[in-house]
């Protein structure tokens, strides 16, 4: 049968744009899930890089015609499996969909086709643009229909939200083989269902996307990075809210354990700014239209930092500070990579932040395990690395995971705010969702994939 499918997909892509080689293969079998927890890849599988959406729609057909189950492949960055192929199949690597097709400043919006990385985005969107796109979920050779694909977060969000809030129009190829274009460049759209934002964070289980619309927003001139240390996680929370309530909107609030930053700096050969005492940092990311406006809003977020005990603060204000800060936040599952269980990625309402920390913390301590904390702390997305033990997982993993989740979820909160369900995340949707929700899920997939064939095993069988 694999003799088969190779012969098929070479007489639609060409010879060249084909692997059955298991050596060639290997970069396109995993992405980022952490080893201890990463699915079984199946190796008995092919991998094809289309160059078009018509071309992609013709390998659709040719696999739902004969049941071969298809795993869509963007840049590989995601860490909960939804890029690994568990059974054999086709693996289905967007790379040469690479073109921008149009930076519209009218509108300001940008099409671009799906392998398209982060990078890409931003250095057309570079110092001569008066334009950006904020979504940074960290690695920046992260594709964007995979970001669309996955609803990517990250950093900025306090200000611009999620991939979701960006996303206007988008080109996908259905199972069935159909191209369809959803959404358009709209301010407001009520017709019918809105197939476009069910496609976002779908995760490759209903469609292929091969082209993306986001919208873009105006530069501010001015931008600056606050660091401000504190002596306790709950200081450090309870200071966000106020700060917001001031009116003042960052487009990022970061919070890091400060050993974390540390052994992050270190590890890149960069020494972490803040160094005048406290345990925990909160990052401010600023932007705004006058440099009176820059500084007046540091000082004010400082004024409120001191009235809940912050020990330090310190500014960076040329694009070079900003970016070696911005370096370590990045790198902070660096150091622990090594020995590390699993990196939860729940999201609680930012108001309970500071009792969602204290019952991790009580875990922590019950499990005797040294959970490090880091986040996106204004969206009540926390960030808890479960350590482990020689590298393997802990007895307790399972056990200790489900009690976090479960915390999480007596707040009001979510097992995965960003990283998604995957196939890592899929087993405790029962936590969080009904039987009819999830039966309700489960139709919608049939709808749009009857026979099955889209990435088998993330989000839903």
């Amino acid at each position: 049968m694999k003799d088969e499918i190779i012969e098929s997909l070479v007489q639609i892509v060409g010879e060249d744009w084909v692997l059955d080689d298991l050596s060639k293969m290997q970069g396109y079998l995993y992405d980022e899930t952490e080893p201890l927890l990463r699915p079984e890849a199946s190796e008995d599988s092919v991998v094809v890089k289309p160059g078009s959406p018509e071309e992609i729609s013709e390998i659709l057909k040719y696999a739902n015609k004969n049941l071969i189950p298809v795993t869509t492949r963007g840049g590989g960055t995601g860490v909960v499996g939804g890029a690994i192929p568990i059974k054999p199949g086709i693996v289905l690597s967007l790379e040469r969909l690479n073109k921008v097709v149009e930076l519209d400043e009218k509108n300001l919006m940008i099409t671009v086709e799906a392998g398209v990385t982060l990078a890409d985005l931003l250095e057309v969107l570079g110092s001569e643009s008066k334009l950006f796109f904020p979504i940074h979920p960290g690695d920046e050779g992260a594709q964007i229909g995979g970001m669309v694909a996955t609803n990517a977060g990250g950093t900025k969000a306090v200000k611009h939200g999620i991939m979701r809030n960006h996303v206007k129009a988008l080109e996908v190829v259905l199972p069935t083989g159909e191209i369809v274009n959803l959404g358009g460049k709209l301010i407001k759209n009520n017709m019918g269902y809105d197939l476009l934002h069910m496609m976002i964070g779908s995760e490759g289980t209903l469609g292929i996307i091969t082209k993306a619309t986001l919208k873009l927003y105006a530069k501010n001139k001015y931008t600056g990075t606050l660091v401000v240390s504190f002596n306790t996680r709950r200081e450090a929370c309870d200071s966000v809210p106020k700060i917001l309530q001031d009116g003042i909107t960052p487009l990022a609030v970061e919070y890091m354990d400060r050993i974390v930053a540390e052994k992050a700096a270190q590890q890149l050969g960069s020494k972490w700014p803040a160094d005048n005492g406290g345990s925990v940092d909160l990052i401010f990311m600023l932007d705004e239209p006058t440099e009176d406006g820059l500084y007046s809003n540091s000082e004010k977020i400082v004024e409120i930092c001191e009235k809940y005990n912050s020990v330090d603060s310190i500014i960076a204000e040329t694009a070079k500070e900003q970016r070696n800060i911005l370096e370590i936040r990045s790198n902070a599952y660096g150091p622990y990579k090594d020995n590390i269980s699993d990196a939860l990625d729940i999201a609680v309402p930012p108001s309970t932040v500071p009792e969602f920390f204290d019952d991790i913390a009580a875990l922590a301590e019950k499990y005797n395990n040294n959970i490090v904390s880091l986040g996106h702390i204004a969206d009540g997305n926390i960030h808890n690395f479960i350590m482990g033990e020689n590298g393997k997982l802990p007895s307790y993993y399972e056990e200790l995971k489900e009690k976090m989740y479960k915390t999480a979820l007596k707040y009001g909160g979510t097992v995965t705010a960003e990283h998604g369900t995957g196939k890592t995340r899929k087993k405790h949707m029962p936590l969080q969702f009904t039987e009819r929700e999830i039966e309700i899920m489960k139709n919608i997939k049939n709808a749009f994939d009857p026979n099955g064939i889209l990435n088998p095993g993330t989000i839903m069988d």
